[in-house]
């Protein structure tokens, strides 16, 4: 189809149209819109789209057939490549007469509005009456109107206020909580501190701990070293000397005369029963824990070697009492008859690291006791415990009551002199230990002021425990 023809057949179109859709609406002087331009554009719009695809003609001949094959070859070639476009143009052109349809419809509208306003005119004097009614009706809607609009201004404002309330009591909740979470950090900061603290003084305890027990292992070892540098001292003046002293004699002890009553219940009566002998024993338990090697001289009912047995370190003991002997055997204790000397003598140094010595010095005569301290001292491994348990000569009530009941007594050795010959030999770290109070067994001293009972009535027995340096 030629142009010069569509655009004819388009303008009978636009003429028809107008004829159908009038441009004034009755009634009123409203001019209504002009949709002739847009027809016009939908019309050219419309031209585009139908030439997409078509050859322009050309004058006959044959090189013009060979163009326009070419040219309908390219189109038919390069229909995949506009044929989005094509469909998006005619998808416009259909927009653009749903437009205009939509406009035709709205002037109809108008047109019909202007004739019903028309026949509304006519109607307005008879309806002036009924205006006039509804102005009354709508003074007092508008009266009404202010009365809800203050209601409605004093909800508002209730409502503010209940929101403000809300806001207020959300900021109190608020601050509420960082004051909890405040307070929990500050305890958490304290417990932290707390902790902080004890940790420090607990290593700054234990510290301090292993620095005493490092300064008392220097004690021992200056103790050891003056120790060893006296008897260096002694052996070159003994070797400087003209005639050296005869050796100390290993010869047996003399037996003691034999009591012409039964010893065992002597013992029973005024040393007594076993139980109250080990529970005073017991305070020894301690210097012992871990020794292999424990010898106990003048083990008599074997209190201490029962003890021993019971905390499993290993034990043995001697005695002249056959009886004795005779009664530890019974209970399956490491016993034997012996005198200390000879059997001290006869043992390697070093083989013991325990020495126990309960109430048998204040029997030896008092020439023979630095050679008994002697003997112990060279038995004893470096770092040996021995306990000497003695009554105590600065116990006034000890000569009166106790001291002289045994007749195999000789004298009592005061603590110092026994702690003299103990460092002599070797021993430190010496500790006396004052045993069995005299109140307890003589009430009668309680009367006596308490510094005066302490100087001249303090304890029945005393003990001196020492270590091998």
């Amino acid at each position: 189809m030629e142009s010069a023809e569509l655009i004819a057949i388009l303008r009978e179109v636009r003429e028809r149209v107008r004829a159908r859709n009038p441009q004034t609406a009755v009634g009123i002087d409203v001019a209504l819109p002009d949709l002739m331009p847009l027809v016009h554009a939908r019309d050219a719009a419309m031209g585009k789209v139908a030439a997409i695809g078509t050859v322009n003609p050309r004058a006959g001949g044959l090189w013009n057939s060979v163009v326009q094959a070419w040219k309908r070859l390219l189109a038919r070639v390069l229909d995949w490549h506009v044929r989005e476009q094509v469909e998006f143009n005619r998808d416009v052109v259909a927009y653009s007469d749903a437009v205009l349809e939509a406009l035709r419809e709205c002037n109809r509208a108008l047109f019909q509005v202007g004739e019903r306003l028309a026949q509304m005119g006519g109607r307005l004097a008879d309806q002036e009456k009924i205006g006039d009614e509804m102005a009354g009706e709508m003074k007092d809607m508008r009266d009404h109107w202010a009365a809800w609009r203050i209601g409605w201004e004093h909800k508002v404002q209730e409502n503010e206020v209940q929101f403000l309330r809300s806001v207020a009591d959300l900021q109190g909740a608020f601050q509420h909580q960082i004051t909890l979470i405040e307070a929990s950090h500050r305890d958490l900061i304290r417990g932290q501190n707390t902790e902080f603290h004890a940790a420090l003084e607990r290593h700054g305890f234990d510290i301090q701990k292993r620095l005493w027990a490092d300064l008392e292992k220097m004690r021992t070892e200056v103790d050891r070293t003056i120790h060893l540098e006296l008897r260096m001292v002694r052996q070159r003046a003994q070797i400087a000397a003209v005639a050296l002293p005869p050796p100390p004699s290993t010869e047996a002890t003399p037996a003691p005369a034999s009591v012409a009553f039964d010893y065992a219940k002597f013992a029973e009566r005024f040393r007594g029963p076993e139980e109250y002998v080990k529970s005073g024993q017991r305070f020894y338990l301690p210097y012992f824990e871990g020794c292999r090697n424990v010898l106990d001289i003048g083990c008599g009912r074997g209190e201490f070697l029962e003890m021993m047995r019971d905390a499993s370190i290993p034990a043995r003991g001697i005695d002249l009492g056959a009886e004795s002997v005779a009664a530890c055997q019974l209970k399956g204790l490491d016993a034997e008859i012996a005198d200390v000397f000879p059997y001290l003598a006869s043992m390697e140094d070093g083989t013991l690291d325990g020495i126990f010595c309960s109430q048998v010095v204040e029997h030896l005569p008092p020439e023979r006791l630095p050679e008994l301290i002697r003997l112990c001292a060279e038995r004893l491994a470096r770092g040996g415990v021995i306990a000497i348990e003695t009554p105590n000569p600065e116990c006034l009530a000890i000569f009166g009551t106790h001291f002289y009941l045994d007749p195999t007594h000789t004298r009592p050795v005061p603590h110092p002199l026994l702690m003299f010959y103990l460092e002599e030999y070797g021993i430190g770290q010496m500790e006396l230990c004052r045993l069995s109070p005299a109140v307890e067994t003589m009430p009668a001293l309680s009367s006596l002021p308490d510094d005066f009972r302490g100087a001249f009535f303090g304890s029945l027995d005393y003990a001196v425990i020492g270590r091998k340096l």
